[in-house]
């Protein structure tokens, strides 16, 4: 993607900004080896402790199928003796019955552990999926095990600030923004960093992604699995890399669905600037899907037209916001979302004509606030910013931020300067900066994996799955041509489909790389409709993935 190829030199210049970071965690590192020792004593205790899984609480709002419990994990495992933190965990056991013929009896393979990412996502609610078509081939063979990662929801929940002054509407979002208005948001990062060491002090330290990989291995032990069987997907597959390195020969099996880049050097804030630029790529596709269908939306029959049709909802909004709850940066923050799933188009699409047509409703009813998912998109928003701020170095220096931004603003502005909002309370952080694991496995000590991605993944781009697959030994790259939805195991395409199957129930991994002709385009709705109904994988993918 130009954008994208436009800044890996500018990327490489903000290196030697960098703060100066500790690297205790890493293998090899003065405190690896505690860890090490406080990872196998946490996963002893766990398996011998196992899981009592019961009815799951009233506000998970849990099918009667889907059965809860809770493991113990070290706060820090170099002290498995201290601080212990509990984290929930779901189960849908295995059906064992053949989904085209109930009366045969399919092998129970052990348990499928998923995680959905973020950082600040909950994979509570995964297990139920196995109900959906494309899941119940998987669901038979396998307990479905999702759970809520340190810092997530039950699980030791972090917060950093009040979440009504968290998520409320509406708000500005310029993609070119004046000197006064980044001034004002530098000021609110340096308040959201504080926040969060004030409300978690000492603790926060702790909540890291080399941390989230050994509660993995704990979790695996509680579950009586000798080696863990894991899908992770979009920031799962960074963690579920590290347990890989960390843990080899713990592994069984391994899915790496639209999985991030574990190069060093891009944990996080490079990632994040590639992403912008890989948004920017996904905006001009959706764009141009609208203009083929300018017939339905009425707003413009090129690209270019559709982001002046955009823009100019944009500058409404500014002056007068829908509802008195939406603003530039809600119709920003709902439009990002068509940037993840190609299956939000028609609905994105259509709210915007509409909007514009003079009718808001459509508009209101996917970007406004919802008062009562506040707290939860606090706590997401707080767990995301500790394990990101924590994982690596960051720049200090808020020049090398605007330098960096500004330049990829020119070429790539729609989500070029949110993204530096989202992430800029790692500039003047609190807790010690961990230095990023080198992933790396050899030949043989990693059973084959199978890595998964869209080749127009903007959440994920593609270079990171061509970097983890030349990082992990053995693994093998399915991808999806041409399309970019975020997350494509058990979606709409067969043959991506085909593959996973083949790889959890059988073991198989094609001989070489393998490309899946993409899914069909989104259809667009008739005039005068509204929004789609979610479909169920769609519901489960809003809990689990945080947009």
């Amino acid at each position: 993607m130009k954008a994208a190829a436009l800044y890996s030199a500018a990327g490489s210049l903000l290196l030697t900004t960098l703060a100066a970071a500790p690297a205790d965690s890493a293998p090899g590192a003065p405190g690896a080896a505690a860890e090490a020792r406080g990872t196998a004593v946490a996963a002893a205790r766990a398996r011998a402790a196992g899981f009592d899984f019961g009815t799951c609480s009233a506000e998970q709002e849990a099918p009667a199928v889907l059965r809860c419990g809770t493991v113990s994990v070290p706060l820090d495992y170099a002290h498995p003796d201290g601080k212990q933190i509990t984290l929930t965990v779901s189960r849908v056991r295995a059906t064992q019955k053949d989904p085209h013929n109930s009366k045969l009896k399919v092998r129970r393979q052990g348990a499928l552990v998923f995680n959905p990412g973020g950082p600040g996502a909950s994979g509570l609610h995964f297990p139920v999926i196995g109900v959906l078509p494309e899941w119940r081939r998987i669901a038979a063979a396998y307990d479905l095990i999702g759970y809520a990662p340190r810092g997530v929801g039950r699980s030791a929940p972090l917060s950093c600030q009040d979440p009504a002054h968290f998520y409320k509407g509406p708000a500005q979002a310029p993609t070119h923004p004046s000197a006064s208005y980044k001034q004002e948001r530098i000021a609110q990062a340096k308040a959201y960093a504080r926040g969060c060491a004030e409300r978690t002090g000492s603790a926060l330290q702790y909540y890291n992604s080399l941390n989230n990989a050994r509660d993995l291995d704990v979790l695996r032990a509680a579950l009586g699995e000798d080696k863990l069987t894991f899908m992770g997907a979009s920031y799962g597959t960074y963690f579920g890399a590290l347990y890989a390195a960390l843990f080899p020969s713990h592994v069984r099996r391994m899915v790496l669905d639209s999985a991030v880049n574990p190069d060093p050097a891009q944990i996080w804030y490079r990632a994040n600037l590639d992403q912008s630029a890989a948004f920017e790529s996904r905006w001009t596709d959706f764009r141009e899907w609208i203009a083929r269908h300018d017939d339905v939306y009425g707003l413009g029959s090129t690209p270019e037209q559709v982001r002046l049709s955009y823009e100019q909802a944009r500058a409404r909004l500014s002056a007068e916001p829908a509802d008195g709850k939406v603003g530039p940066g809600q119709l920003q923050g709902a439009f990002l979302t068509a940037g993840y799933f190609d299956d939000f188009w028609p609905s994105r699409a259509e709210a915007l004509s509409a909007y514009l047509k003079g009718d808001a409703e459509p508009l209101v009813g996917i970007a406004a606030p919802v008062a009562g998912t506040a707290a939860e998109a606090e706590n997401a928003n707080a767990v995301y910013t500790a394990v990101e701020c924590n994982d690596a170095p960051w720049p200090t220096d808020w020049a090398v931020w605007d330098r960096d931004n500004t330049r990829l603003a020119r070429v790539a502005p729609f989500e070029t300067w949110d993204n530096v909002w989202a992430n800029l309370p790692c500039a003047y952080w609190r807790a010690p900066r961990q230095q990023p694991l080198d992933v790396r496995t050899g030949p043989g000590e990693l059973p084959p994996t199978l890595i998964l991605a869209g080749e127009r993944d903007a959440a994920a781009p593609y270079a990171g799955a061509l970097e983890m697959n030349r990082r992990l030994a053995g693994s093998v790259l399915v991808t999806e041509r041409d399309t970019g939805t975020h997350g494509i195991a058990g979606g709409s395409n067969p043959c991506v489909n085909a593959h996973l199957e083949a790889y959890l129930l059988e073991g198989r991994v094609p001989g070489r790389h393998a490309a899946c002709a993409p899914r069909p385009e989104p259809r667009p709705k008739t005039p005068g409709g509204r929004a789609e109904r979610q479909s169920p994988r769609d519901a489960l993918r809003g809990k689990a993935e945080r947009a």
